[in-house]
């Protein structure tokens, strides 16, 4: 092995000592970052705020999404359905748009739903990438039991059936 082959693969063990050391921080942080979720408070598209300690309680799906993206758009009467027929059964739904007010706003008025939505803005991937979505890919959804801890995680598009799958299996 010549000396270039060698520093090759010195600089590679490195790098996969540090990536493994910062999973492994990373995952024992998750459960910190999951309790600062409720702490989190965003602008609402009609006006108002979205307090998420608010919320704290009862089931929540927690949708992050955006109006560029065609599988968030697909997904969003899917949990409108879901917020509609297990609302009376104490879940919650709340969207959060990693977007702009105004094109938030001109989809909402294109297409209405009954749960909240706050905007997140762009600074909102920081947020879903703390949730264990590394990537930051979208839609990506959380599902939080009534003592606010994190129960499923699914990045790209959800369906009712899904979601009433996960709903139904908790108590």
């Amino acid at each position: 092995m010549n000396r270039r082959s060698v520093v090759t693969v010195g600089v590679a063990a490195v790098a996969a000592a540090t990536g493994i050391g910062w999973a492994l921080r990373h995952q024992r942080r998750q459960a910190a970052d999951d309790d600062g979720v409720w702490a989190l408070r965003f602008e609402r598209p009609e006006g108002g705020e979205l307090v998420m300690a608010d919320l704290r309680g009862r089931p929540l799906v927690l949708n992050f999404w955006a109006t560029w993206c065609p599988p968030c758009i697909k997904e969003m009467p899917e949990l409108d359905r879901f917020h509609r027929e297990f609302a009376p059964q104490g879940w919650q739904v709340v969207g959060l748009a990693i977007d702009g007010p105004t094109p938030v706003r001109d989809f909402l008025r294109r297409v209405p739903v009954g749960f909240a939505i706050g905007l997140a803005g762009l600074g909102g991937t920081d947020l879903v990438r703390r949730l264990g979505n590394a990537a930051g890919g979208l839609p990506f959804s959380v599902i939080f039991g009534r003592d606010g801890q994190v129960l499923h995680r699914k990045l790209g598009e959800t369906s009712f059936d899904e979601l009433a799958g996960w709903a139904r299996n908790i108590r």
